[in-house]
């Protein structure tokens, strides 16, 4: 299993236009082949930085969803509102 970790920073005024994404697509990402589960978390003391956790069977469906339709029409609406470059780690469950 591969657990994928995005860091995710925010423009303050772009928190609720990220949140309406996620919740609007999470079940989308979710059925795409080989993923598990989908898991969004925002961070305590800033509340303009997320997370989000993918599981996915295997790192070609990991790789099959970033390259499909569902990614190039998601990821384009969210890049546009980050304060930050992202942060990504693709692990494997022990």
């Amino acid at each position: 299993m591969i657990v994928r970790i995005v860091k995710l920073t925010f423009q303050e005024d772009k928190i609720n236009d990220f949140l309406l994404l996620f919740d609007k697509y999470k079940q989308a990402i979710q059925s795409s082949q080989g993923c598990i589960k989908v898991e969004g978390l925002q961070n305590l003391s800033s509340s303009n930085i997320f997370f989000t956790y993918s599981y996915w069977d295997s790192e070609d469906d990991l790789n099959n969803y970033r390259n499909s339709p569902l990614f190039r029409e998601v990821w384009p609406q969210v890049k546009i509102w980050f304060s930050e470059s992202p942060e990504t780690w693709s692990n494997r469950k022990l």
